[in-house]
């Protein structure tokens, strides 16, 4: 059970405390309701430009990193389809830095042509590194468009193509930020060895004089019921071949995603899994095999990869697949091998519970998804799931008229 308290600035800006007195430390994190899904079909990956432009200097600030290195602290960030998060931990003492620094930022970027070019160019390198020129690095970007036609999941967050970013303008930029980095589209958590009232008077003197935004109503196309299975083959210069499929599933909120959460833990977590043991260890089709959930906001995709052994056929591969995900559709689960994979979740939420920025980063991102207060019924909805829910939700779920499936063959050399 985390304890914390919750307000909401004048301006928005919703606030999230969480002491923690057994640590030297805090943990500030800040999570902006924004993520590629908001992005215009002409003009992808602008979340992710955002979130190496926040690091490229503020109005007052031109480097970040050093002043926030000079009281011993550390930070990252990431974009994903559904948000942007910043989260940084240093020395409890030196906390103001860390409202400094934000709020300077949150209030205005410097907006200078040589950050924005560096970073514009940084972004188009690791896009063409990272996934057009590394080995599988285009799968992702040919399942997504495979199983969603209209939704902006369409898309990874790295956008559609590198050409969006190199076009974007500087006035498209500011547009973007002064929508959705305001203080009434954010939420900022600060866990740690801090006092509750000398916190909020900080927050307040230097988050409570940012200009909020103009409300931004999301009105996302949604996706239609998909009732035949896609395909799509492609060749690559890759070592092996690759099978990707994915399945439509839930949102993240969804009752059934703890039972399809578990499901992937069932096919893949650890050696003693189902897709490890009876593809891998037995029949030698793979050299490995893989399933993970996208656990997004809107309706997400179930994922099956597995990097297929010399001399096995695709199509034999994937009927393998099948195969194994029909015995979840038909057999229950047994209570012993359910058990084992709830204790390993409960394990990751105990984990979860012990350092100050796991804490800070999920006490925000389920404020910005649901509210904060969600994050304390996790540990109850795994427990209560059945193994006759988990059989009613694989039906539900791994039925192939909803799949969508890439066949990733290794080029053949010429002899």
């Amino acid at each position: 059970m985390i304890s914390f308290e919750k307000y909401q600035l004048d301006n928005g800006l919703t606030v999230i405390l969480q002491p923690d007195v057994t640590t030297p430390i805090a943990a500030v994190n800040i999570c902006y309701n924004v993520g590629s899904r908001d992005e215009h079909s002409e003009r992808t990956g602008f979340a992710h430009l955002f979130e190496h432009l926040m690091f490229g200097g503020s109005v007052n600030v031109p480097s970040y990193d050093k002043v926030l290195q000079r009281v011993g602290g550390d930070n990252n960030a990431f974009t994903s389809v559904d948000i942007t998060n910043y989260y940084l931990t240093l020395p409890a003492q030196n906390i103001e830095t860390a409202f400094y620094l934000e709020s300077d930022r949150m209030n205005e970027l410097a907006f200078n042509k040589k950050s924005f070019d560096v970073q514009r160019n940084v972004v188009v390198e690791e896009f063409k590194q990272s996934y057009l020129n590394q080995p599988y690095g285009d799968a992702m970007l040919l399942l997504k468009p495979l199983a969603y036609k209209v939704h902006p999941y369409r898309w990874n967050t790295i956008g559609i193509s590198p050409q969006h970013i190199q076009d974007a303008t500087m006035d498209e930029v500011k547009e973007f930020f002064y929508t959705f980095y305001r203080p009434n589209n954010a939420v900022i958590t600060v866990s740690g060895n801090i006092q509750t009232d000398e916190c909020k008077r900080m927050v307040n003197h230097w988050f409570g004089n940012i200009p909020m935004g103009k409300s931004y109503h999301r009105c996302l196309p949604q996706e239609p019921e998909q009732t035949q299975s896609r395909f799509m083959e492609v060749e690559r210069d890759v070592p092996c071949d690759c099978i990707y499929k994915a399945y439509k599933m839930c949102k993240r909120t969804h009752p059934d995603f703890y039972a399809v959460d578990l499901l992937s833990d069932i096919l893949s977590n650890g050696d003693s899994a189902r897709l490890t043991q009876k593809l891998v260890n037995e029949s030698k089709l793979f050299s490995s095999v893989n399933a993970y959930v996208s656990g997004t906001f809107d309706e997400g995709l179930f994922m099956i990869s597995g990097y297929v052994n010399p001399g096995t056929d695709l199509v034999t591969a994937d009927r393998a697949i099948q195969e194994q995900l029909c015995v979840l559709k038909e057999q229950k689960i047994r209570d012993y091998e359910l058990q084992k994979v709830k204790n390993k979740v409960q394990t990751i939420l105990d984990y979860a519970e012990l350092a100050v920025q796991d804490k800070a980063m999920n006490l925000s991102v389920f404020e910005v998804m649901s509210q904060a207060e969600d994050i304390n019924k996790e540990e109850k909805k795994y427990a209560d799931i059945s193994s006759e829910h988990m059989q009613k939700t694989a039906q539900n779920v791994f039925n192939e008229p909803s799949c969508s499936t890439l066949y990733y063959r290794a080029r053949k050399k010429m002899q």
